[in-house]
């Protein structure tokens, strides 16, 4: 497969993602399924890792890698003209973009993870909205849950969503590394696709 080519099938595989990263973000203000104040919500909800960072930041690479494969392959032996490296060149760039926003996901996710999720819990023997976990200690005892009495279900819409986001952010971020790679190989040796030898330039 050229590397054009490649760099398509990276595109359709992060556009989806994308998606799906931006509602599991838009879930999130919602804890437990339920709507409460927006001060009630998780603090690592309004740092937009699903919207920004796996969102909007992966939407542009994903949109360079798809049009890679509609440039013109005609002329790619040592045509300038052509302008193939150059455009493998840059998917490069945007593919770097990816990377830093997939990052960025990634890490707001872990911590959200490590934390857990603001709700309502006795704390001496009064209840008020409050983060009750702390160091992830709430992951491996799932009866520790029931110190969250409000929102209704709070700690597991919390837990699997950021586990959501931290998974797609960590797959993004390997699928736009890998089109580092790719656009590297493009921009060096080139992407005729069997152009040079043939005459209808195809995969």
């Amino acid at each position: 497969m050229c590397s054009g080519g490649f760099a398509r099938c990276l595109g359709i595989t992060l556009l989806p993602l994308s998606v799906v990263c931006v509602l599991c973000n838009i879930l999130l203000f919602f804890p437990g399924g339920k709507t409460v104040e927006s001060q009630h919500i998780t603090e690592q909800v309004w740092y937009f890792g699903g919207i920004l960072g796996s969102g909007v930041l992966m939407i542009f690479p994903a949109l360079v890698f798809l049009g890679l494969k509609n440039n013109d392959c005609c002329g790619c032996c040592g045509n300038e003209s052509c302008g193939r490296r150059f455009a493998m060149l840059s998917s490069m760039l945007f593919a770097g973009v990816g990377v830093l926003g997939a990052g960025y996901s990634v890490t707001v996710s872990a911590v959200a993870i490590n934390q857990g999720p603001q709700c309502l819990a006795a704390i001496n023997t009064t209840y008020q909205w409050t983060y009750p976990f702390s160091d992830g200690n709430y992951l491996s005892n799932q009866s520790s849950w029931l110190v969250c009495k409000e929102p209704a279900g709070v700690v597991s819409w919390h837990l699997s969503l950021f586990s959501v986001l931290l998974v797609m952010g960590l797959i993004q971020g390997a699928l736009c590394a890998f089109q580092m790679v790719n656009g590297l190989l493009g921009a060096l040796c080139g992407d005729c696709c069997g152009c040079c030898g043939g005459s209808d330039g195809g995969t």
